[in-house]
C-alpha cells in the first residue's frame, strides 16, 4: 500500500438515500471522535457531510461527567444549528476509555440527552482510525495524548493492546514523551548537571526557571492534555540533532511497535497498519521511526491517516 490511504470503495451510506444513510435523503447521522484532548463531531444528512464542530473532551474516563456533558452539549448545539430536517436518527461515537459495557452505557446516556430518538452506537476510537484509513481489516494505532492499538480481521476477530491510560501505560504518547523529558531534566539536576539545551527548552515551555519547579507543576492541576502539548520540546530538540531527544523518540517508536506486534500476534494478520492521533499524523520524526521499526518486523503496509478520524464514521453507517 502507498503512503497515502487507499481510496475505499463507495459505501452505501455515501450517497443520498442509501441503506447506510438510513434510507432517506433527510436522515441525520452524527459522528463523534472523542479523544483525550477534544471531541470532533460531524453531521451527515442523507450521507452528505453538512457540518463539523469541535469541543472539549467527552471521554468518560478522562474528564468528569459534568465536563463530558458540557462538551457534548456545546458540540450538539453547534452541529444541530445546521439540522433543519428533523431529529438525529443515528449517532456513531468512537471514544477512548470505552473498555467495558458500563463505560459504553455511561457515554451512551450522555449522548442520548442530545439525540433522544437516535440509535446510538459506541465503539473504541481506533475503529474510526481504521475506517478512515480505507481499511476494513487491519491494525489501527493511536499515538496522541494517549496510545493504543486495535485490530480486526474480515471474519470478526479483534484484539487490542495498550490504551490503559497514563497511570498504567500510554507509552509512546504525547503525555509519555513530555513526561520522559521532565524525568530526564530532574535526574540531571539531581546528579549536579546544569540544564542543557533540551532541559532549557522544557523549562522555557513550562515557564519555570529550575528543574525542581517542574515537580510541583507536574503534580498540580495541569492535566494530560497540557503535558501532551509539551512534547513539542522533544520533537524540536530532536530535529536540531539532540541525541537524548532522539533517544526518547526511538523509545516511543519501539513501544508503539510493540503494541502493533501484540495485536498482530492475536489476530494473525500484520496489517495494513493505519497510524492516527496527533503525534502519529503530524510528527514526521515519529512516523519515520515507526515505519522503520515496523519494516524491520516485516510490516511494510503502513498508512498515515490523512483525514480526521471522525470521517471514518461514514464507512460505519
Amino acid at each position: 500500500m502507498s503512503e497515502t490511504p487507499a481510496q475505499p470503495a463507495p459505501h452505501p451510506s455515501a450517497t443520498d438515500g442509501g441503506p447506510g444513510a438510513g434510507g432517506g435523503s433527510a436522515t441525520l447521522v452524527v459522528g463523534l471522535d472523542i479523544g483525550g484532548s477534544k471531541t470532533h463531531g460531524a453531521l451527515w444528512r442523507g450521507g452528505r457531510l453538512v457540518a463539523e464542530a469541535k469541543a472539549g473532551s467527552a471521554n468518560v474516563q478522562n474528564v468528569t461527567p459534568d465536563d463530558a456533558a458540557r462538551s457534548l452539549g456545546e458540540l450538539f448545539h453547534d452541529l444541530l444549528a445546521h439540522a433543519d430536517a428533523g431529529p438525529v436518527a443515528r449517532v456513531i461515537a468512537g471514544s477512548g476509555g470505552v473498555d467495558t459495557a458500563a463505560d459504553a452505557d455511561r457515554l451512551r446516556a450522555l449522548i442520548a440527552q442530545h439525540a433522544p430518538h437516535a440509535a446510538i452506537d459506541v465503539v473504541h476510537d481506533t475503529r474510526l482510525i481504521l475506517a478512515a484509513g480505507g481499511a476494513h481489516a487491519g491494525i489501527a494505532v493511536i499515538a496522541g495524548t494517549g496510545s493504543v492499538a486495535w485490530g480486526t480481521t474480515r471474519d470478526g476477530r479483534e484484539a487490542r493492546s495498550g490504551g490503559w491510560g497514563y497511570l498504567l501505560g500510554d507509552e509512546g504518547s504525547g503525555y509519555w514523551v513530555a513526561r520522559e523529558a521532565v524525568r530526564r531534566a530532574l535526574h540531571r539536576h539531581d546528579v549536579g548537571l546544569a540544564p542543557d539545551a533540551l532541559d532549557a527548552a522544557v523549562l522555557a515551555l513550562n515557564g519555570v526557571a529550575t528543574p525542581t519547579e517542574l515537580i510541583g507543576l507536574f503534580h498540580s492541576g495541569a492535566g494530560r492534555t497540557y503535558w501532551a502539548a509539551q512534547s513539542r520540546a522533544v520533537f524540536d530538540a530532536a530535529g536540531e540533532g539532540d541525541p537524548d531527544a532522539a533517544a526518547i523518540l526511538d523509545r516511543a517508536a519501539a513501544d508503539l511497535t510493540r503494541l502493533v506486534l501484540d495485536v498482530a500476534s492475536v489476530i494473525g494478520m500484520p496489517g495494513p497498519v493505519v497510524l492516527g492521533g496527533g503525534l502519529a499524523m503530524h510528527q514526521p520524526a515519529l512516523q519515520e521511526r515507526l515505519r522503520a521499526r515496523l519494516a524491520a518486523e516485516g510490516i511494510e503496509d503502513v498508512v498515515v491517516l490523512h483525514e480526521d478520524p471522525v470521517m471514518g464514521v461514514r464507512f460505519l453507517m
